[in-house]
């Protein structure tokens, strides 16, 4: 009968949408996009306010940096008198508590919405339906948009530090054409080429923060900021996990830590001997109970990050570090650069001599888009729980 109730309930809301209602949540899910990475602890969530009855657009908005001021207050700043009568599309519930601003489902109530069409409920508890139900109260017109799958997958990164108490994980891995993973030498070594690296540091835009292991540190030697024109202050926070917090000292990301955030995760408590010198590059040590080989167990690292206010992980650590991820199983997502061709050096099987196939091949994963970039593949994997 869930089934049954299920398609009821769809085809119900699509008698209610109207004809531009999907080119306008597909605006407002674009627009959502720009806020990732920028507005944690806050989701990132996009708006955009049209006429009723014709769907010209009025205004846009999404999430401010730091989660601040939220997308239905810029929205509706911007649209002014304009909003009384029109529809206002968000891809996420707006908020019905007060917090360190008012609620936006008051803001809505008074400015004249008529009619709200909304992506997916907040999972917060404070909220979860209840903003809905104040603007229906008000007689608002509330309705479920179209495009719900995309919504919730822009907004998982908050709910699931709501329900699951971590952050969103997305590994990327970027291999050759026989599927290795190239070894660094104090350097970085490309599998894949520029087009490639360029929407890899786009990826690292739309994080919170970006993960590595401390072999990743010795060999590569990485910045791990975002380095496209204009975006060099969207780079992630850069977490190292270490078993004794033990880093080279000469590494980029203790030169660059006052300008860029550096955490380090290790599982000694009291601290380590080194914390006076971590406490020097204006890095956070943060201890965490230990895992298999004595490393910071992937749980429990996840959790200190989700306590922090931390919404969205890039995964970007060498072998050792995805395969525990994986194999704690919280890899929410998988972004697989192939390059065309062979790397030089010493090359590392991903996760093993099972290679790629430990990760695609599992029950609940799913390939979702695949395409070229450059002369590159890039194929994205996806929990099918949550897609």
């Amino acid at each position: 009968m869930s089934g049954i109730s299920s398609r009821a309930g769809e085809a119900k809301r699509a008698l209610t949408l109207k004809s531009h209602d999907l080119a306008a949540m597909t605006l407002a899910l674009a627009l959502g996009k720009r806020g990732l990475g920028q507005c944690w602890p806050n989701p990132s969530v996009g708006v955009v306010i049209a006429d009723s009855r014709t769907g010209q657009i009025i205004s846009c908005g999404w999430t401010g940096r730091g989660g601040r001021p939220h997308g239905e207050a810029i929205a509706l700043a911007a649209a002014g008198e304009a909003a009384r009568g029109a529809t206002l599309y968000a891809t996420l519930e707006p908020c019905s508590h007060w917090g360190k601003t008012p609620p936006c489902a008051d803001a809505l109530i008074a400015s004249g919405i008529q009619r709200l069409v909304y992506g997916g409920v907040d999972p917060d508890p404070r909220v979860s339906g209840q903003g809905l139900a104040r603007l229906r109260a008000h007689g608002v017109e509330v309705i479920e948009g179209p495009l719900p799958r995309e919504a919730r997958w822009l907004a998982l990164g908050h709910e699931l530090r709501v329900t699951a108490k971590r952050p969103f994980v997305q590994l990327k891995l970027a291999l050759d054409a026989d599927g290795m993973i190239p070894a660094g030498n104090g350097a970085p070594v490309w599998a894949t080429g520029e087009d490639a690296r360029a929407y890899g540091h786009l990826l690292r835009a739309q994080a919170d923060v970006i993960i590595v292991g401390s072999g990743t540190v010795a060999a590569d030697d990485p910045e791990l900021t975002c380095r496209l024109p204009g975006l060099a202050d969207h780079s992630p926070v850069r977490v190292v996990l270490a078993r004794d917090a033990a880093l080279p000292r000469n590494a980029k990301l203790f030169r660059q830590a006052a300008q860029f955030p550096l955490w380090v995760i290790g599982c000694a408590d009291p601290p380590p001997k080194n914390k006076a010198e971590l406490d020097r590059a204006g890095a956070t040590y943060i201890a965490v109970q230990a895992g298999p080989g004595g490393y910071p167990d992937v749980g429990a690292a996840l959790h200190a990050l989700a306590e922090r206010g931390i919404t969205r992980v890039l995964l970007e650590g060498g072998p050792k570090v995805a395969a525990a991820f994986l194999a704690a199983d919280v890899i929410d997502e998988a972004v697989i650069f192939a390059g065309t061709g062979r790397s030089p050096g010493e090359r590392i099987a991903p996760f093993g001599p099972a290679g790629m196939r430990k990760l695609i091949a599992r029950d609940g994963v799913q390939l979702v888009s695949t395409g070229t970039i450059g002369p590159d593949r890039v194929s994205v994997y996806r929990r099918r729980e949550f897609w």
